[in-house]
């Protein structure tokens, strides 16, 4: 129990030198960095949205640099293979022997943190390759099966704005994110930083903050962290209140086309841990469930015609249902 405790101390201890050498780099986004380290302590992988230029990719590679990961930028484009992903065979010839043999030549997936930049632009055939790594842990080719390094984290990004020869990520494939991140532009201030950092002489000098077998040390103290049963009683109800006709809510019902999974609610848990660990309490609160309700429902809610013609998404609906569960 003394180990978890100064492991616990770690966790928060490392939260706070990550955010001080991610701050050289990145100006603001403190939420989306918070929100990114949850993740991947609780073994998450995230979908990033926001336009371009936020600054999405500088934040992933420093990210890896930080956490001393080896990092890998998948540009996922409509002609790109499962093959292009997880790897391919070759033909090689034996110098000596004159034999020829297949070798498999790993593909970018085989690294610790993967960014999947726009992934809607992709087929859902070159989708599925880099779907099954992120809930297997595992890569199949050539009729072999790989196993991946962990940690293995997936960060996918996407373009809130072209739609035009997009492929939409299935809600199926939507669940396999824990969270999915809304960025948003920079505040005045922020911008007036930001162009005064990056049109200058670049003189950053990151250290790396923690390592590989802490990270994984990290991910498995979260599943030891205890957690009051009101805070999971008040996660699965939020997340069945998302269910039409569960719900028992005339404006649920008229709103939502589909709910949330159990996987919403799993998540919710997890994060709530890691936040409380993040901030030196060694046990989830109902509050950090209210913290990460957003990043957890946003994809997961199919929103009908009519929730969309009153300009009501996935936002407004979990501020309703969260203002609901306090009543």
């Amino acid at each position: 129990m003394g180990k978890d405790v100064e492991l616990a101390e770690a966790v928060a201890a490392s939260f706070q030198t990550i955010r001080q050498e991610l701050g050289q780099v990145i100006v603001g986004q403190d939420e989306i960095i918070e929100q990114l380290l949850v993740a991947l302590f609780a073994r998450g992988h995230c979908l990033l949205v926001g336009v371009p230029g936020l600054a999405k990719t500088l934040l992933i590679r420093t990210l890896g640099q930080i956490l001393d990961l080896q990092f890998s930028r998948i540009q996922f484009t409509p002609d790109l293979m499962p093959s292009d992903i997880t790897g391919t065979e070759i033909l090689e010839e034996d110098k000596s022997t004159g034999q020829k043999t297949f070798k498999f030549i790993k593909g970018p997936i085989f690294a610790n943190l993967i960014l999947a930049d726009e992934i809607n632009r992709t087929p859902p055939k070159t989708q599925s390759a880099l779907l099954e790594a992120m809930q297997e842990y595992r890569v199949t080719a050539a009729g072999q099966t790989f196993d991946l390094d962990l940690p293995f984290f997936v960060l996918a990004t996407q373009n809130p704005i072209e739609q035009e020869g997009t492929y939409p990520l299935p809600e199926a494939q939507l669940d396999r994110f824990m969270f999915s991140l809304w960025l948003d532009y920079p505040s005045f201030e922020q911008e007036v930083e930001i162009v005064k950092r990056t049109t200058v002489e670049e003189t950053e000098n990151l250290k790396p903050a923690i390592g590989k077998s802490e990270i994984l040390e990290f991910q498995k103290l979260i599943r030891r962290v205890p957690v009051a049963d009101n805070v999971v009683e008040f996660a699965v109800k939020l997340v069945s209140l998302t269910r039409p006709g569960e719900a028992n809510d005339p404006k649920i019902n008229e709103w939502i086309r589909w709910g949330a999974g159990p996987r919403a609610s799993q998540n919710l848990i997890l994060g709530a841990k890691v936040r409380a660990l993040l901030y030196n309490r060694f046990t989830p609160e109902i509050e950090d469930i209210r913290h990460l309700a957003l990043p957890v429902l946003r994809h997961r809610l199919v929103t009908s015609y009519s929730a969309e013609a009153e300009g009501i998404g996935s936002k407004e609906i979990v501020d309703y249902l969260l203002e609901k569960m306090e009543s």
